[in-house]
């Protein structure tokens, strides 16, 4: 059973975690392992990474908490299971094969899942928790660079940085709209107004005119989805000059 101790460390479970997902469960089954990953999403969608406990999910099951654990052996697992179920979310046309296409519309259904789910820039390796949805997401992507002239360092080396750069961007715009939101700001120009006396003040002192510049003449402050959308064009056009694609 997983969880289970041998000499005061934690056993090998016989059959790992997607094994066990892909097995039937017991027609009469109240429990499972999909089952526990919909709750946990659902509980940080709406309350934070933070209320994603063992004990609020066996409460919101309506199970005891060794019920959950007879599943689940831990934090590992549960958080395998909520990035299985929001990599469910992705779905990339068939119709795209063309490299640039697949790696565009995966960053770009990234920042969409992020935004729906912001706790998912908090989990633990969030961009390296193995699970078969997320292996399915990168099989795509690898598979669009495969036969175009590339050897297989390089296919990982551009998946891996479009990924890099999807999740980095996607993070730091939901920072940003939840620090926004906790000062109670619900526009660009609300927060501007909101940090005018720093600003002015940083401004005034003349050391930096350029960044005083951008402030004065931009006309995309608020453009979150140009920023991104053109920030993974220069990403994509990097990989397609330095690999020659």
């Amino acid at each position: 059973m997983a969880g289970q101790k041998k000499d005061g460390k934690t056993a090998v479970p016989d059959k790992s975690l997607w094994e066990r997902l892909e097995q039937p469960s017991a027609p009469r089954a109240s429990l499972s392992l999909e089952r526990i990953g919909a709750v946990a999403v659902e509980v940080a969608d709406a309350e934070g990474f933070a209320a994603v406990t063992m004990r609020r999910l066996a409460t919101e099951l309506g199970v005891a908490p060794m019920a959950a654990y007879r599943h689940v052996s831990g934090k590992d697992d549960l958080w395998a299971l909520m990035a299985e179920r929001v990599a469910a979310e992705y779905r990339i046309p068939e119709g795209l094969t063309e490299w640039r296409e697949v790696l565009r519309a995966y960053a770009l259904l990234t920042r969409d899942m992020m935004m729906r789910h912001p706790w998912v820039g908090q989990l633990p390796t969030a961009l390296f928790v193995l699970t078969p949805g997320r292996m399915a997401i990168a099989e795509r992507q690898l598979a669009a660079l495969d036969g175009i002239g590339l050897d297989e360092d390089a296919m990982m080396m551009a998946f891996r940085t479009v990924s890099s750069y999807a999740h980095g961007a996607a993070s730091s715009e939901v920072a940003l709209r939840d620090w926004t939101e906790s000062e109670g700001w619900s526009s660009g120009a609300e927060t501007r107004m909101g940090l005018a006396p720093q600003m002015t003040y940083l401004m005034d002192t003349g050391r930096y005119p350029t960044y005083r510049r951008y402030g004065l003449r931009s006309r995309r402050k608020d453009d979150a989805t140009w920023m991104y959308e053109t920030g993974l064009e220069c990403v994509l056009d990097g990989i397609a000059a330095r690999l020659g694609i």
